[in-house]
Parts: structure tokens; sequence; C-alpha cells
């Protein structure tokens, strides 16, 4: 059993066993058989880090959750962050490339657009090894020229409670928790503590309802979608 699936299948147990039983549940020649589904997916997903303010805080109550996510990383913001790279990646979470600088891919030569996403991938690579390190576009735009560059799929979202706009925790939690469903991709930014916090607010939420959280890639796998270089990825369903 692959061990997203395991992951799966001890989400939806943990919802069995929180159940009380019921009436009937026993018969007389042996226990009665449980059928278990497979649990709602989600992937949660964060721009713009690392940060030693919040990214560090982040990854701690993820950890505590054993909960994984997918970090998008702005490649200035990496040096002297060295060490939360490596955590990210030594606690399974999934780490793809936001630019080096955070510019719109749009219009770019080739060498400036190695400048942003090549180097980015460079910096990466050279801490934590080979891999793939897709792409989120900041804004979520690019042009042709950038999609056939970029050598993966483009990750955007479906779900975005644009937290940088205020610091209202209670919003964003409400953001995401009233409008999100089976395969969706939730942006959000590894920017301000009232981020951090919310996310963390809405992971528990989101568990508490019976979802699974995986990363962008383990979702495609779940699925059975095989990832495109240049194409355009918001929900897997």
């Amino acid at each position: 059993m692959k061990w997203k699936k395991f992951a799966a299948f001890l989400c939806a147990l943990g919802l069995v066993l929180m159940l009380p039983a019921p009436e009937g549940a026993l018969q007389a020649d042996g226990p009665a058989e449980v059928t278990l589904e497979d649990p709602p997916l989600v992937a949660l997903t964060f721009d713009d880090g690392p940060r030693s303010s919040t990214t560090g805080p982040l990854l701690d109550g993820l950890e505590l959750r054993e909960v994984p996510a997918t970090f998008f990383l702005v490649g200035n913001r990496i040096p002297g962050n060295e060490d939360l790279v490596r955590r990210m990646a030594a606690g399974g979470h999934q780490i793809g490339i936001h630019t080096y600088d955070h510019v719109e891919l749009k219009g770019l030569s080739r060498r400036d657009f190695d400048l942003q996403v090549g180097k980015t991938r460079a910096l990466i690579t050279g801490l934590v090894g080979d891999g793939n390190y897709w792409l989120r576009p900041p804004y979520g735009l690019l042009d042709k020229n950038a999609e056939s560059w970029c050598g993966g799929p483009v990750i955007l979202w479906s779900v975005d409670p644009e937290d940088w706009k205020d610091r209202d925790i209670d919003r964003i939690v409400a953001a995401v928790t009233e409008h999100v469903s089976d395969g969706d991709i939730i942006l959000l930014h590894d920017l301000f503590p009232s981020s951090a916090q919310a996310a963390l607010r809405i992971v528990d939420a989101l568990l508490a309802k019976g979802y699974c959280f995986v990363t962008v890639e383990q979702l495609m796998e779940e699925r059975g979608v095989t990832p495109e270089a240049g194409a355009r990825y918001r929900k897997i369903n």
C-alpha cells in the first residue's frame, strides 16, 4: 500500500474510531465488517517564504498535526533561511518555486526567466538535492514562453482567502472552511503571523470535518493525474 493511501486510510479510520458503535454492530457469529470510504483530500500551499518570523512556527504546527503542505519559495529569501528549507524537505513537505524576486513571468527573455526560475531551482537543489520543484507564478500570471520553459506543471489554486489583505484570522479561516471541497488547492502566504495562525486553525477545522491533507504532488498521484510540463492546475478531482 502506498504511503498516501495509508495516510488516507488512517484519516478515515480515525473518524470511524471516534464514532459511537451503532446498535447491532456485533453479531453472534463475529464482528460486522466496516467499510471505509476515501476521505476528501485537499492540498495546503504557501507562497512567499521562507521567513524566520513565520515559517518556523508554521512548520512546528504542521509537524504537531502530522500534516504535509507545499511551499513555493522566493529565491532571494532562501539565503539565511537554509535550515528552514532543509526542515521542509525533512518533514515531508513539497517544495516549489515562486521565482527569485517575486516577479511576473510575462514578457521575460529566456535569460531573465532562467534568472528567476532556474536560479531558484538551483538554490533549492543545492540545499535538499534533486527533485520535482514545480512552479507557482507570482499573481498566477505567465505567458506561453514561460509555460514552455518552466520544465514542469504550473500550480495555481482553487481557494484563495486573500490572507494578505488584512490580519483578520476569523475571516481568513471562514473564507477557506466555508468554501473548500474535495480536490481543492488552498492558497495561503508565508508572510504574517496571522496567516500562519489562520492556517493552523484551518487545518484543525478541516481535520475535524474528515479532510486529509496531502501535498500537491501527492494529490495528483492519488487522483491518477500525470503532471504535464506547462499545464496549469487549479483543482485536482
